[in-house]
């Protein structure tokens, strides 16, 4: 198409004006995208008479419309922003508050300006002006290169038209200005903030209170090093992605009425809550369960297994326990998982029971004095190997959830809602019959495995052979895990 209209123009061909001017704009847009990565574009409207330049342009560019669409709603969130004093940091999605530099919800509100450098910087997309260098509604100062929606009701009629509707419903400052503005949309502002991630939940937030708490007690530094440390939006796991069991969900149902509820609990000084014991087999949900909470309480987590902690040196030991209880208590609320809880306690049966007694009564020490209700932070215990725990470490815990292997009716459950990603005319019963004594992790593996055979045979959809190969994996899988226990 480009050598096409090259030669056109270096032979001198003559057109009429108009086919003059559209064969010429047409060669320009198709340079631009071929020249300048993938990235860079632009978009040149004409008017009726030339229907057909605009569908072949819109088929050429039809790769950046997103790009034009990001442009858009950031331009118009920044406007909208910047007129309404009641909006404020929970309002402005992600990408929004990074691109505008609000780092935190205490600063003094100010103007929002949008540049093309900050623009590059979030969104990855260079020279953001040639996206949109003919779009009526955008302004571009070549000054400072700054972009702006002068017209917010405009462009909020041009984002609807052109794809932006799910946007706008996600997007609490839109939403906001929908409805002050009694214009249609398929959500509301409340639905719209519910659903926005908050800063409070962002790592940014989490990376700015570490930096204050690190200033103030460089010793928590240490502390960093034993942990993973978790900001609520970087868990991907939500409640509606696991499947519980009964029991499970009753526990859950008593810790949310406890979280709700802390000041009457303080109150009426109930504050042995908070302290929660998960047991059973690998792979059945502990630690995703862990997570879950962390995202949906919005509370930063500590990851912790008590085998990274334990040092060789004497004393040691304890000392990194207090660090991370601490650090626990500096980033409250928050949720420390400490995961192999037994360790100490089947360390305890070695030849150094001396240190590793003193280990356990610094982990008990440390387990009374933490609570949900004094110090905003829930713990969680969690262990494969229940019963090398002694009845010291097992009066600390005011909730014991056990987690079993999936039955028949669980793993029907669990391998819909996996399949129901993708598209596969399998009966979810049928390999869940074939799944017994394997756990979430195994389904898990299951499905990863029927996936990746699917695209080996050219396939995107899963058929039964690909998951039968799935559960020959794991179940290989689980004979050499025995073969390599066996000759330890």
């Amino acid at each position: 198409m480009i050598f096409w209209l090259s030669s056109l123009f270096t032979q001198g061909v003559q057109f009429s004006s108009q086919k003059n001017i559209i064969l010429y704009e047409t060669y320009f847009c198709i340079s631009l995208v071929s020249t300048h990565n993938e990235k860079l574009k632009t978009i040149t409207y004409f008017n009726d008479n030339t229907i057909y330049v605009r569908a072949i342009l819109r088929i050429i560019c039809m790769e950046h419309e997103e790009e034009i669409l990001d442009l858009i709603e950031l331009l118009l969130t920044a406007e909208i922003y910047n007129t309404t004093e009641i909006l404020g940091i929970n309002d402005l999605i992600p990408r929004a508050r990074l691109t505008f530099g609000i780092t935190d919800s205490e600063d003094e509100r100010t103007q929002v300006i949008v540049t093309e450098s900050a623009i590059e910087r979030t969104l990855q997309i260079p020279k953001a002006h040639l996206y949109l260098e003919n779009h009526p509604l955008v302004m571009f100062e070549e000054f400072g290169h700054r972009l702006s929606i002068p017209a917010p009701k405009a462009a909020f009629s041009w984002l609807t038209k052109h794809g932006g509707a799910d946007r706008i419903e996600k997007n609490p400052v839109l939403a906001y200005y929908a409805e002050q503005n009694g214009l249609a949309t398929k959500g509301t502002y409340t639905s719209a903030l519910e659903r926005n991630p908050k800063y409070e939940d962002s790592r940014q937030y989490l990376d700015k209170r570490l930096k204050t708490i690190i200033e103030s007690d460089e010793k928590l530094n240490e502390a960093l090093d034993l942990v993973i440390l978790y900001a609520p939006e970087e868990i991907e796991y939500q409640m509606e992605d696991i499947i519980c069991s009964d029991e499970q969900k009753d526990r859950l149902v008593k810790m949310k009425a406890a979280f709700e509820h802390i000041p009457y609990l303080a109150s009426h000084n109930v504050t042995e809550i908070g302290k929660f014991l998960f047991i059973g087999p690998p792979g059945t949900g502990k630690t995703s369960l862990a997570h879950v909470l962390a995202r949906t309480f919005h509370m930063c987590l500590l990851e912790v297994r008590l085998s990274m902690i334990t040092s060789q040196y004497l004393g040691e030991t304890s000392k990194n326990i207090d660090r991370v209880f601490e650090l626990a208590q500096k980033l409250s609320p928050c949720i420390l998982f400490i995961d192999e809880f037994d360790f100490l306690a089947k360390s305890r049966t070695g030849d150094d029971h001396g240190a590793m007694k003193r280990a356990v009564n610094a982990l008990l020490k440390n387990v009374d004095r933490i609570s949900l209700v004094r110090n905003n932070v829930i713990l969680i215990g969690a262990t494969n190997h229940p019963r090398l725990l002694d009845a010291a470490a097992w009066r600390r815990f005011d909730e014991i959830i056990p987690f079993e292997l999936p039955d028949i009716m669980m793993r029907e459950q669990i391998l819909k809602r996996m399949l129901g990603r993708f598209e596969c005319p399998c009966d979810p019963l049928d390999i869940a019959q074939k799944t017994e004594g394997y756990s979430g992790a195994d389904l898990r593996m299951v499905v990863r495995e029927a996936v990746l055979s699917a695209l080996i045979a050219g396939r995107t959809s899963i058929q039964e052979e690909d998951l039968l190969r799935g559960i020959l994996f794991v179940s290989d899988r689980g004979i050499n895990k025995e073969r390599g226990l066996s000759c330890e």
